[in-house]
């Protein structure tokens, strides 16, 4: 099939770039744009109780006002504000208000806004929007910041916004053009690569204007898959889309150019060398992203909705990128001949490649030993793994001197942390009739009597008084982990406990639903992973016809995963001495260190049963599939760990432990599995290795006449008796 694929595109190439660029063209022009959304409780299921809030809200009291940021006042010495202060901050607030920034409704200050210990005051910023992440929100933050500067002038105050809109707009501002910043190192790293292994400015070129169609058409078809679907994407989904495209895209691309210019050295001509690559790759590629595929759709079975359509646009893109491997790259190839590799003749013999021989020499030489010591080695790494603490507190990762950070400290000398963003309790009638007054107030000191909370506001009832809503100030700031302990734990049992008779209570706010996303993560991991563990066997199962090998293989992954999470904990837990890293993590490292490294040992497994296939003993096979695969393994690696690591330049800490380990991960994968783990093992297990088929058995090619003049090659078994 795959050799019948690469024969149409080599020899038809002008009609399979112009389906390319049409197929491009239409999507980027019709195709509706991605949805995308920030807000948590869009991502979990109805049946969390922080969902559940969030619906009788809008049912009980579509008028509530909830302050989008906070405005926190000091004076500039530091001293306790005076009545002229107070005076102060109430015509910076009115003068804040009457510029009516759009989504901003009002912005409220008051006697009761000043702290016990008359240092810091707070003034509201309510929004007309009840989404908090409203896109917009953060623009007109940014605004009253500019406006409150020549309010302030003839003052003896300062001012900070903290609140989620500020929170949103400095982390925005924080991370920078993150998408920018990635496409631009990603394309700098592919282009600096590509010329240095082919010495080409066309193959350095190329690729990235393949892969850039390639990005219209996945980014069209993932639009319109959402749109049909109802889909919609976490905001960070477009920065792992570049990621995913151009670092698969460069593996796949990379996978087959150096099987090309193999068999350009030896003496094929260029569209028979392309037609062979195709067949000789194309079932590793085929294998190798139907592994990413089914992983990344395994995330359809995520509780969150964030994963459920983070999956579908990763398999989206890693299938065209695949189409586009086995079909764009060959014609675009087959009408450039060896013209693409001008001004360089390297391609014409082959070079030393020292290292790729030295390791292949050392795989061939001593594999118990060299599998011990990798084993080891990923081992030890892993071990770091049992001490791994998620964060939830996004606002502690973040640079500290932020102005939404700040402010929230200033905040917190004199108010509860919690105050910019308390926790909502609701008591709800289950038949419908009017709550009783003097049961609510009770109800409000059980709430305040609670450990960990600051204040319990009275209650607020709904216009027929079957609904009450408490505002519920917490000790801790809303996204520490102490609130999200307490919002999900004792406040919530001691809310459901304490609920009079006939009534119903429901805790929310970010704290509790920060807590419904911890435990929606940990199902996940639970369902997720070894589901996709599963399917990756099953295709490893198809590609190799053992079921041996896969075992081993997903072993070796296994602990690949380990050694890279356990790595990022002790450089940042324990040297760095961060309180936790981040909750996703670990899905991060799968989708991008199991997923895709798993192109790697496909890489080299289907190399060395290709050898093996050629009655090359063992052990010479096990050196030549080291030294040939060796430098397509390095190459892709490092352009696909060099793109994260650029993610460690950002003052971020989510961002930087998210390309620590990424990068990290990859080349572990690479440099120790792929290359030296997974050979030696399928060295020393030998025949085993291919058990209950007989993948391993020599074959000799029979030469049949093309019709079209082109060689076919077919196999025949030989020595099926032959075992080792």
């Amino acid at each position: 099939m795959f050799r019948r694929v690469g024969r149409f595109a080599v020899h038809r190439p002008w009609l399979t770039i112009a389906g390319w660029i049409i197929a491009a063209v239409a999507l980027a022009m019709l195709a509706p744009g991605l949805k995308s959304t920030t807000d948590e409780t869009e991502f979990l299921p109805s049946h969390y109780e922080s969902v559940r809030v969030g619906k009788l809200q809008q049912e009980a009291f579509p008028q509530t006002e909830q302050p989008a940021a906070i405005a926190v006042f000091q004076r500039a010495d530091g001293g306790k504000l005076s009545p002229d202060d107070q005076r102060d901050i109430a015509k910076v607030a009115a003068g804040l208000e009457s510029k009516h920034r759009e989504k901003i409704g009002k912005v409220v200050t008051g006697p009761q806004a000043v702290s016990p210990n008359g240092e810091i005051a707070l003034a509201n910023i309510i929004a007309t929007t009840k989404n908090s992440y409203d896109e917009k929100l953060p623009a007109s933050v940014k605004k009253l910041r500019e406006d409150a500067k020549p309010l302030l002038k003839d003052t003896h105050l300062k001012m900070g916004i903290t609140g989620q809109a500020a929170s949103n707009l400095d982390s925005q501002e924080s991370s920078g053009d993150t998408d920018a910043m990635i496409m631009m190192a990603t394309l700098v790293l592919i282009v600096v690569l590509l010329l240095v292994i082919f010495r080409s400015p066309l193959i350095a070129i190329l690729p990235v204007l393949i892969i850039g169609v390639v990005f219209s058409v996945a980014l069209g078809l993932i639009g319109t898959a959402a749109d049909l679907g109802g889909m919609k994407a976490d905001s960070s989904i477009s920065a792992i889309l570049i990621v995913v495209l151009f670092g698969v895209g460069t593996d796949y691309i990379l996978f087959l150019l150096f099987r090309y210019r193999e068999h350009l050295r030896n003496g094929q001509e260029p569209k028979q060398a392309l037609v062979d690559a195709v067949a000789k790759v194309g079932e590793t590629i085929a294998s190798a992203a139907g592994a990413v595929i089914v992983a990344f759709l395994a995330l359809l079975l995520s509780t969150m909705g964030m994963m459920r359509a983070m999956g579908p646009s990763l398999a989206i893109s890693v299938a065209v990128t695949l189409v586009a491997a086995l079909t764009l790259v060959p014609a675009v190839f087959s009408l450039l001949g060896t013209k693409a590799f001008w001004p360089s003749k390297a391609w014409k013999k082959a070079p030393r490649n020292r290292f790729a021989n030295a390791v292949g020499g050392v795989v061939a030489r001593r594999p118990a030993l060299v599998a011990v010591l990798s084993t080891a080695v990923l081992a030890v790494l892993a071990v770091g793994t049992f001490s791994f603490r998620a964060e939830f507190d996004t606002s502690s990762q973040m640079p500290q001197k932020l102005e939404s950070v700040q402010a929230m400290k200033d905040m917190q000398r004199g108010f509860s942390a919690g105050q910019s963003d308390p926790a909502m309790v609701y008591l709800k009638s289950k038949d419908g009739s009017r709550l009783d007054k003097a049961a609510l107030e009770t109800y409000r000191a059980r709430l305040e009597a609670v450990d960990g909370v600051g204040k319990a506001a009275p209650a607020v009832t709904n216009p027929d008084g079957s609904v009450a809503q408490y505002s519920v100030v917490l000790k801790y700031g809303p996204t520490a982990d102490k609130a999200i302990a307490l919002a999900g734990g004792p406040l919530r049992d001691n809310a459901h406990k304490a609920a009079p008779a006939g009534t119903e209570a429901l805790v929310g706010g970010t704290s509790a639903v920060l807590s419904d996303v911890k435990d929606a993560v940990a199902h996940d991991y639970r369902v997720v992973f070894p589901v996709a563990g599963l399917a990756i066997m099953i295709i490893l199962g198809l590609l190799l016809r053992s079921l041996v090998a896969p075992l081993y293989l997903m072993i070796a992954v296994a602990l690949g995963f380990g050694a890279t999470l356990g790595s990022t904990v002790w450089l940042f837990q324990d040297y760095k001495g961060e309180s936790g890293l981040l909750f996703m993590l670990p899905v991060i490292v799968y989708l991008f260190v199991v997923a895709i490294g798993t192109d790697y040992n496909i890489l080299m497994v289907a190399r060395l049963r290709e050898e093996v296939r050629r009655g090359i003993p063992p052990r010479e096979a096990i050196r030549t599939a080291v030294a040939q695969s060796a430098p397509t393994i390095a190459s892709a690696a490092i352009i696909l760990a060099g793109t994260f690591g650029v993610l460690m330049l950002a003052d971020n800490s989510m961002l930087q432990q998210m390309g620590f380990a990424v990068a990290f991960g990859i080349l572990l994968t690479a440099f120790v599995m792929a290359m030296l783990l997974v050979p030696t093992v399928t060295s020393l297990l030998g025949h085993k290795a291919w058990w209950p088929g007989h993948q391993d058995a020599p074959r000799q090619p029979a030469v049949a006449a093309d019709p079209q003049g082109a060689d076919t090659v077919t196999w025949s078994k030989e020595g099926e008796e032959a075992r080792r």
